[in-house]
């Protein structure tokens, strides 16, 4: 079994925005392969699949980004998985535009949901697959105004590309 939480805020007001890339890419698999739609859980928005024969559960916190972990070590508990078995997806504004990070472990650099996480969870041992949503534009730009920004028209158009190539990097993950 698989859980692969994506990070984002709740709430219209943050559809499309940077600091959403985590529930726009759920929302991309889910259509992608025709999943149906999340349902409410406990603190999060779920939806519970099968894909190669595996049970996979993807989850979209609703506890709000800085609170993501109180999400993540109830989902991780309730399904009993390991940490192994367990991917966040997060925007990174460390990474340029467009491009996808996978790793392992590490610390939750600037990203105060994944920061979060791991105080939760007590360990930097935790899949991540980082979406690169480009810095910030200039040095007076504040960063929560930046990542709450909407994405671009021409990010916009890209993102189906950015999520392709994303995907095949959770296939990758799923068949470990």
């Amino acid at each position: 079994m698989k859980v692969i939480v994506g990070l984002g805020n709740p709430g219209k007001e943050y559809e499309n925005t940077k600091h959403n890339f985590g529930f726009m890419f759920l929302d991309y698999i889910s259509t992608k392969l025709n999943l149906g739609s999340f349902k409410k859980f406990k603190n999060a928005k779920i939806l519970e699949t099968k894909i190669n024969e595996e049970k996979v559960v993807l989850v979209k916190p609703q506890t709000y980004m800085n609170l993501s972990g109180d999400c993540v070590i109830e989902i991780k508990n309730w399904y009993k998985i390991q940490n192994k078995d367990l991917l966040i997806i997060y925007d990174d504004f460390d990474i340029p535009f467009g491009s996808i990070r996978y790793k392992e472990k590490g610390s939750g650099g600037t990203h105060n949901g994944m920061k979060d996480i791991i105080n939760k969870i007590s360990t930097m041992d935790i899949p991540r697959l980082r979406l690169g949503t480009g810095g910030l534009k200039n040095e007076n730009e504040e960063i929560i105004s930046f990542v709450l920004s909407k994405f671009s028209k021409s990010q916009m158009d890209n993102i189906q590309n950015i999520f392709d190539e994303a995907y095949l990097k959770l296939r990758e993950f799923l068949d470990k």
